[in-house]
């Protein structure tokens, strides 16, 4: 799993977004909102049990009463997706807070630190990003059972070791400036040089890379879901109905592929826009 993506990228998916980035940014914004708003107040508009089941209503497609259709027990989809979008959008959204808390003070500790302990912290940051973060995900789920909490916790560590690297070479390049140098000579220390300068050269960058960050963890929990290794039934997930969908396709219920699968993709799309224009805005300022 590619965990952040550098200030160097130039191209992306949206090449509207190079051209209108603050169209994106507002699109990109506006859309994970609804995405939000869905998710958590959702339910007060449409007050339907995720796990109420419709025994005369089993595999029903969308109809009046049923507006993205039921599932295989006739539970409700849409009141499903509802519920589903929380821990969903919630790990994406603490997991990234996660791995900041970590990556953003390691980096910055191997870019103000002594040679020896640099180096020290730098080879225990290639281990780490030399095993496949997908993968470890993966062994750690099937391990142990996860909940919520814990798979935050484990999207986080598995998240922050590509962030610290791109704080640590920002911060190195930051360091040199003239204004650095000068709040040294005039006797500031090195926490106080990373909070007052470095951390504020590098807040557009930890902002765009937030964004990515949050759609990369979104897309793997999703995967984790997906695959049975994620959040447990019976608490639904947008990557575990995508799951009993696939799983029910020979059969023909469309709606119960589509509709979680959209749901990703929008959450995805939402927060690449937004890191795009963002990116985009920075590269023109």
């Amino acid at each position: 799993m590619s965990s952040v993506i550098p200030l160097g990228r130039t191209r992306g998916v949206f090449a509207s977004a190079q051209a209108r980035p603050t169209l994106a940014i507002g699109l990109g914004l506006g859309l994970f909102v609804l995405l939000l708003v869905f998710a958590w107040l959702g339910p007060i508009i449409y007050p339907i049990g995720a796990q109420a089941i419709h025994v005369h209503h089993i595999l029903t497609p969308p109809s009046a009463r049923f507006p993205l259709g039921t599932d295989d027990l006739g539970r409700d989809l849409l009141a499903r997706l509802m519920a589903g979008g929380r821990p969903t959008l919630a790990a994406g959204l603490a997991g990234t807070a996660l791995a900041f808390a970590i990556g953003v003070p390691y980096g910055l500790l191997a870019a103000l630190a002594p040679a020896w302990l640099e180096g020290l912290l730098m080879r225990i940051l290639d281990a780490l990003l030399a095993v496949p973060g997908l993968v470890l995900m993966m062994f750690v789920a099937a391990l142990i059972p996860l909940g919520v909490v814990s798979l935050i916790g484990l999207l986080g560590l598995v998240a922050w070791p590509g962030l610290a690297r791109i704080v640590r070479n920002e911060a190195l390049a930051a360091r040199e400036r003239d204004y650095v140098q000068a709040a040294r000579l005039f006797g500031a220390g090195p926490f106080a040089i990373a909070r007052v300068h470095l951390l504020r050269a590098m807040a557009p960058m930890l902002v765009v890379n937030a964004t990515f960050l949050t759609a990369d963890l979104i897309l793997a929990l999703s995967g984790l879901s997906f695959l049975g290794l994620g959040i447990q039934p019976p608490h639904p997930s947008w990557g575990g109905l995508l799951n009993t969908g696939a799983q029910l396709a020979v059969i023909g219920p469309w709606w119960l592929i589509v509709f979680p699968g959209l749901a990703i993709f929008l959450a995805i799309l939402a927060m690449n826009l937004l890191g795009q224009g963002l990116l985009a805005r920075l590269e023109n300022r």
